[in-house]
């Protein structure tokens, strides 16, 4: 004898909202696993020989083969490492920058000008000129990361800082709180949201600034990329 039991509109409104949770990222692996399932059929039957774009198969296949020769995680830890250095430097800098920037009136309107100038340089446009003056190694690869990353933080934390209501900056004066105290209790956490979109951006900055010249330049001279 089997006893069934109801679930009640709440049990019903949970589970329907826990399937949701896992429906919407299986959506979207949706169209690029049915591409690659595509793909490796196209080429097992013939349709094209792979030479291009390889199936995920041989993919996979040489991903493995790398692994056990120990070559994959050589290089993806040169690669993490890399990026690290670069997002850590980019961030530094751009987060001094942007905060005097948003701080002081006349630094901003003394660096603001030139900065959002060299940000509308492309990053594969620098990669000759760090060659040149960094050398084609580390440190080269490693400056490009920190200028795309520094340009992203900059501008969140300057933005931040300017937005922040100067009727909570004129309390804290009223309260007679010093510059630390100032930046600890009432700047840091007005700007602290935008702060985290603008490192968000910049770590996808930190990204684009590695592929990018070694992909479409003659950067990775070095032994690992």
């Amino acid at each position: 004898m089997t006893a069934t039991v109801d679930q009640t509109p709440a049990e019903k409104a949970s589970s329907r909202s826990k399937l949701a949770r896992f429906a919407r990222p299986a959506l979207g692996f949706l169209l690029p696993v049915g591409l690659a399932v595509f793909w490796e059929i196209a080429v097992w039957m013939g349709l094209s020989n792979g030479r291009l774009v390889p199936p995920p198969s041989v993919i996979f296949r040489t991903f493995a083969d790398l692994a056990a020769t120990g070559e994959l995680q050589q290089h993806t830890w040169a690669t993490l490492w890399r990026v690290a250095l670069g997002f850590f430097f980019g961030v530094v800098a751009g987060t001094v920058v942007g905060a005097i920037a948003g701080y002081s009136a006349l630094t901003n309107r003394v660096l603001d000008p030139t900065l959002q100038a060299l940000r509308a340089i492309p990053s594969i446009a620098w990669v000759p000129l760090f060659i040149l003056w960094f050398g084609i190694f580390e440190a080269s690869k490693v400056i490009l990361i920190a200028v795309g990353v520094f340009f992203p933080v900059y501008l969140g934390v300057m933005g931040a800082v300017l937005s922040v209501d100067r009727k909570i900056v004129e309390v804290g004066r009223v309260f007679r709180l010093s510059g630390f105290a100032m930046v600890r209790r009432i700047l840091l956490p007005a700007v602290m949201p935008a702060y985290v979109l603008s490192l968000r951006a910049g770590l996808g900055s930190a990204g684009c600034s590695w592929w990018q010249p070694n992909f479409l330049a003659p950067l990775p001279a070095s032994a690992s990329f």
